[in-house]
């Protein structure tokens, strides 16, 4: 299974980019993967074509009303596991004897 973080940054469109990063993440909220939205990306799960296409389908719907738009993806790719959103926060927790603020 494969976990992706990714952002994505209209460049030249305003300080405000809400309505942009609002059409990516209802794009990954209508895919069917797991996922958790953070102040500064989202975090994707599923196959790694699976993660793939959807930050592709995501970065195309932002460059459609864009003329330059940046992408970050950060990547860890496990074979063997599924889960992993949870369980790396959980594994974390329980090494400290707390639960985190999410």
């Amino acid at each position: 299974m494969t976990i992706a973080e990714f952002s994505i940054t209209p460049i030249g469109r305003g300080v405000s980019v809400g309505e942009h990063v609002a059409r990516a993440v209802d794009i990954v909220d209508r895919s069917g993967l797991p996922y958790r939205v953070n102040p500064m990306g989202t975090v994707i799960e599923g196959s790694f074509d699976e993660v793939l296409a959807l930050i592709t389908r995501c970065h195309k719907a932002v460059m459609k009303n864009c003329q330059r738009v940046s992408t970050i993806i950060k990547i860890d790719d496990r074979k063997g596991v599924t889960g992993q959103l949870d369980a790396k926060v959980a594994a974390v927790e329980r090494r400290l004897g707390r639960k985190l603020r999410s």
